[in-house]
């Protein structure tokens, strides 16, 4: 099992972690909202956010020009997860996916894989709070 990367825009090891095998969520964040009532959604069994979660994702190896992103897409449609996928201009593929937690992991997953013509080399993944993203897009 790999050790916590540092985050490159704050230096705070402990909010990051790299998904090499079995799930691993980076110490210090929740998956769990809270509502301004200060119940915990997860408390109420009400709220269908209670089991959401936000990952965070970047993908590197041979993922630009293989339709990654077109198949990320997809594949985020086909299992009800929200989010966006783009290109970083280091070859890099940024990733955020939310949803359900079993839906989030599997596309945390898929990842590993991509596309066909992908060869994915790593995957890192951030799991962080909520911020409500509506669809899945590519971005430019």
């Amino acid at each position: 099992m790999s050790a916590p990367v540092a985050d490159a825009r704050t230096g705070d090891r402990a909010r990051v972690a790299r998904r090499t095998g079995g799930r691993r969520r980076a110490a210090g964040f929740s998956s769990r909202r809270v509502d301004p009532g200060g119940v915990n959604d997860s408390d109420s069994g009400t709220d269908g956010d209670a089991d959401r979660v936000r990952a965070h994702v970047f993908v590197s190896g041979t993922v630009q020009g293989v339709y990654y992103r077109a198949n990320t897409r997809e594949a985020a449609r086909d299992r009800g997860v929200d989010g966006w996928v783009r290109n970083l201009d280091d070859g890099r593929v940024e990733a955020v996916f939310e949803g359900p937690d079993d839906a989030v992991e599997a596309m945390v997953e898929w990842c590993h894989t991509g596309s066909p013509a992908a060869t994915v080399e790593g995957v890192d993944v951030e799991y962080g709070d909520l911020e409500g993203e509506e669809g899945f897009s590519v971005r430019r």
